[in-house]
C-alpha cells in the first residue's frame, strides 16, 4: 500500500480533518478495523504483521500523532517526568538537566523542566502545575530554603508520585537523592590549602543564615539541619583545618548576600582584616567570580598574595591566569543517576526503603595555590 494511496483514501472520508487525522481515520486509510488500527497504534494485543505495516504505512502517510493526553487518561502513565531547578542559567544545573534529560530520553520518557530561581514559591507552584500535568515521576533540585517545609513535595508521595532529589538532599521526606561526596571534596580542597602552609582559609559562599551565628558550633548545627549540601561543605572545611592543627573560625565563613557582589564585600573584608585569610576556598561558581573580583580591586596576585581554590571546575578556569585549581563535579552523571533512580521508582523496580548516593568529586590541580607570603 503506498502513502499516496492512503491520502487518496483519507480524501473521500466523510467529516475527515486535515489537520487532525484520528485513529478512526488511519483505519479508514489502511482498510482495516478501528479496533486493529488502535492496537497497531498503541502498540498492545496482537495483529497480523501485514496488518501492522498497512496500518503504520497509513498512519506515516496521513501525518497521524497519538493523543498521548487520551492515551494517559486511559492508562494512568504519561512517561513524562518533571524536573524542577534552582537556577537553569547556573552551569552545573543546566548540566544535572542535560543528564536527566538524556538518561530519560533513554528509557522512554519525555521531561518538562521548571525553573525556580531558587524561590521556594515558584517551586511550590511549579510542583503544582507539573503534578497538573499527570507526569509520572518527579526530579527536584529544591531551592535554598524550599526544604524546610516541603509541603508540596509531601504532596506529591502522597498521590504516589516518585520523588528524586538531586545535588540537595530533603531531610524533610523520605525520598531518594543523588548528591556529591560534598563533605569528602571539601575537606580535600581545603587539605590543600593547609599543606601549602595556609592557617586562615575563607570560606566563600557560606550557608545563608540570617543571622551570623556566633560560635563555629551553632554555624555548624544551624547549616546542617537547614542547608544540607552547603552545610556538609562546612564540616569538610572545619575539619581539614582542625587536622592541621588549626581553629577554624567561624568569622571567615560568609553567611550574608549569596551573590558576587555579596562575595566580593565579604573576601575584600576578610583580606584587609588585621589577621587577614591567605586563601579564599570559593564554593560556587560566582564565588570564584567575586573572590577574584575582590583580589583584583586590592591589586592582589594570585596565588603570590592570595591562593583560591573554587567549586563547579569548568573550561574557563583553564584560561585564566593563573589557572585556577577546581574541584570537578559530576555533573551530567547527577542528572543520569537521578532520572534512571527515578525510572526504576516509577516502573516498580527500586523496591526498599529511600536512599542517597554520593558521587565523587575530583579536586583539579593547577596554579593558583602556593605558600603564603611570610
Amino acid at each position: 500500500m503506498s502513502r499516496g494511496d492512503a491520502s487518496d483514501r483519507l480524501t473521500g472520508v466523510s467529516g475527515a480533518s486535515p489537520t487532525r487525522v484520528t485513529v478512526t481515520d488511519v483505519a479508514r486509510a489502511a482498510g482495516v478495523a478501528r479496533a486493529t488500527a488502535a492496537r497497531v497504534l498503541g502498540g498492545y494485543g496482537s495483529v497480523h504483521a501485514g496488518l501492522q505495516e498497512r496500518v503504520r504505512e497509513a498512519a506515516a502517510a496521513l501525518g497521524y500523532q497519538p493523543n498521548t493526553l487520551a492515551r494517559s487518561m486511559a492508562t494512568g502513565v504519561t512517561h513524562t517526568i518533571g524536573v524542577v531547578v534552582a537556577d537553569i542559567g547556573n552551569p552545573f544545573f543546566a548540566g544535572v538537566v542535560r543528564g536527566i534529560a538524556d538518561s530519560a530520553r533513554a528509557a522512554g520518557y519525555d521531561t518538562i523542566v521548571v525553573n525556580t530561581d531558587e524561590s521556594a514559591v515558584r517551586e511550590q507552584d511549579a510542583v503544582r502545575v507539573l503534578l497538573g500535568k499527570q507526569i509520572d515521576g518527579l526530579v527536584v533540585a529544591s531551592a535554598v530554603g524550599a526544604a524546610d517545609d516541603p509541603a508540596h513535595l509531601r504532596a506529591a508521595v502522597e498521590r504516589g508520585v516518585p520523588v528524586v532529589a538531586v545535588d540537595r538532599e530533603l531531610p524533610a521526606l523520605d525520598v531518594d537523592a543523588v548528591v556529591i561526596d560534598n563533605h569528602d571534596i571539601a575537606a580535600a580542597a581545603v587539605r590543600h590549602l593547609t599543606a601549602a602552609g595556609h592557617r586562615r582559609v575563607a570560606l566563600a559562599w557560606g550557608p545563608a543564615l540570617p543571622h551570623r551565628p556566633r560560635s563555629l558550633r551553632t554555624l555548624l548545627d544551624a547549616s546542617g539541619r537547614d542547608l544540607p549540601t552547603s552545610g556538609a561543605r562546612l564540616r569538610g572545611w572545619a575539619d581539614a583545618l582542625t587536622e592541621a592543627g588549626h581553629e577554624p573560625d567561624p568569622a571567615l565563613v560568609m553567611t550574608g548576600s549569596q551573590t558576587i557582589e555579596g562575595v566580593r564585600r565579604f573576601v575584600t573584608r576578610q583580606l584587609q582584616a588585621d589577621d587577614p585569610a591567605t586563601a579564599v576556598f570559593a564554593t560556587e561558581t560566582d564565588a570564584v567570580l567575586g573572590t577574584l573580583a575582590a583580589a583584583r580591586d586590592l591589586g592582589l596576585r594570585i596565588p603570590e598574595d592570595l591562593s583560591v581554590v573554587g567549586f563547579d571546575d569548568s573550561p574557563w578556569a583553564t584560561v585564566t591566569v593563573p589557572a585556577l585549581t577546581m574541584v570537578e563535579q559530576p555533573v551530567r552523571q547527577l542528572g543520569q543517576t537521578a532520572a534512571a533512580r527515578l525510572v526504576q521508582r516509577i516502573e516498580g523496580r527500586g523496591a526498599g526503603a529511600a536512599r542517597t548516593r554520593a558521587l565523587r568529586g575530583r579536586l583539579v590541580e593547577r596554579d593558583s595555590v602556593a605558600a603564603p607570603r611570610a
